[in-house]
């Protein structure tokens, strides 16, 4: 007996040219989603970056105490964070302790940045356009890596562009001068740094007194 053969059909399943214009579509509403947030999440990851940054100087100070109660310059060797302008434009953030008290932080005095071990230093008096020349630490050039073109210190901190912490992890400003062993520095009141990014938007972080707890504005919990 002879036996039928028996054939198996597959159905095959393709996009109609509907549904491909559908999915363009949704793509398209998606990218022109995504494009704004761009700035948004540069501004955000800046703001992270300086806040994390401050919190280290106060980590650096309670962990690290430079300063010595015997010398009556000793508030000069406080852990300071300082905003400052490269030579021919950008802004630079530096974190050191004046160890030798002479009144400035140098390259052998900055602090090592935790992420790849190079100085988180600079000095005002040299171009950072590239990012500085591969001796110290990128991610301290704030208009290189972010867009962040300028700073400004308001409140307790008012005209003034650094902030340094004593072995309490209490905030300290206009101390790099002291000539006396007071705390004359200390601050009192909330200090603000506003940042202000390429595109002309801002943020701000708030240092408190006392504790030195800092956050962003707006984001409590940061």
């Amino acid at each position: 007996m002879t036996h039928g053969k028996h054939f198996t059909y597959k159905t095959k399943f393709a996009f109609t040219m509907i549904e491909l214009v559908m999915v363009i579509v949704v793509l398209g509403i998606l990218a022109s989603l995504a494009m704004p947030r761009l700035d948004r999440d540069l501004k955000q990851e800046a703001a992270d970056a300086v806040l994390s940054n401050i919190r280290y100087t106060q980590h650096l100070a309670l962990i690290d105490n430079k300063h010595s109660f015997s010398n009556p310059q000793w508030q000069r060797a406080f852990w300071k964070i300082s905003f400052e302008s490269c030579a021919g434009g950008g802004v630079f953030l530096s974190i050191g302790t004046d160890i030798d008290y002479q009144g400035d932080t140098d390259r052998n005095e900055a602090a090592l940045d935790p992420i790849n071990l190079k100085p988180m230093f600079w000095t005002n008096t040299e171009a950072c356009t590239n990012g500085g020349d591969n001796t110290v630490s990128p991610d301290i050039f704030l208009t290189k890596k972010y867009g962040v073109t300028a700073v400004n210190g308001t409140q307790g901190c008012n005209g003034i562009q650094h902030i340094g912490f004593d072995h309490l992890g209490r905030p300290h400003v206009s101390f790099s001068a002291s000539t006396t062993p007071n705390y004359s520095s200390y601050m009192n009141s909330v200090c603000r740094f506003t940042f202000t990014m390429s595109n002309s938007e801002t943020f701000a972080i708030d240092i408190r007194p006392e504790t030195g707890y800092a956050n962003i504005v707006g984001q409590d919990g940061s």
